[in-house]
């Protein structure tokens, strides 16, 4: 039986410097996502639902939880990994479970396993009542000359 895994603290200030730096880059301000928690091995976005979100039939556009999951999957795992490790995506499985044409995408993130070349997390995207909407998981793949862009060179990513 493996021992449970240590958990760190990520430094407040940091975050405070990616909160802004994501919430602002372009692709999350399209789709009116934000990301609005971390911590160790965990995600939380969310996206209000509006017109630019619905396909033709009056629903939101798969695309859009695809999306939000793979944000999710990303920024839990990034809270275990080295400060200079960047990561990207190579896979992404999304279960669409039920439609939704109004209201809040919440997407909670979980780090299952990080490695030291993937990376594997899963996202569930519910809304304001828990009904679950999409279920995915995204491995990633860590690249260590990947470097977010105009990333903070401040403060520590740990306590």
């Amino acid at each position: 039986m493996r021992p449970p895994e240590k958990t760190k603290s990520l430094n407040p200030d940091l975050l405070k410097e990616i909160y802004d730096q994501v919430n602002n880059c372009p692709y999350f301000q399209l789709l009116s996502m934000e990301l609005k928690g971390l911590d160790w091995g965990t995600s939380h976005l969310e996206a209000p639902v509006k017109q630019k979100h619905m396909q033709p039939y009056g629903m939101v556009h798969g695309g859009v939880c695809a999306s939000i999951i793979d944000a999710a999957c990303f920024w839990a795992a990034w809270t275990k990994m080295d400060r200079d490790a960047g990561l990207t995506t190579v896979e992404l499985k999304v279960n669409y479970l039920a439609p939704i044409s109004e209201g809040l995408l919440i997407a909670k993130g979980k780090s299952i396993k990080t490695g030291r070349t993937l990376c594997l997390s899963e996202a569930t995207v519910e809304n304001e009542k828990g009904t679950i909407i999409a279920h995915g998981t995204s491995t990633l793949m860590v690249i260590e000359s990947l470097k977010i862009q105009g990333q903070p060179k401040g403060p520590k990513k740990y306590l």
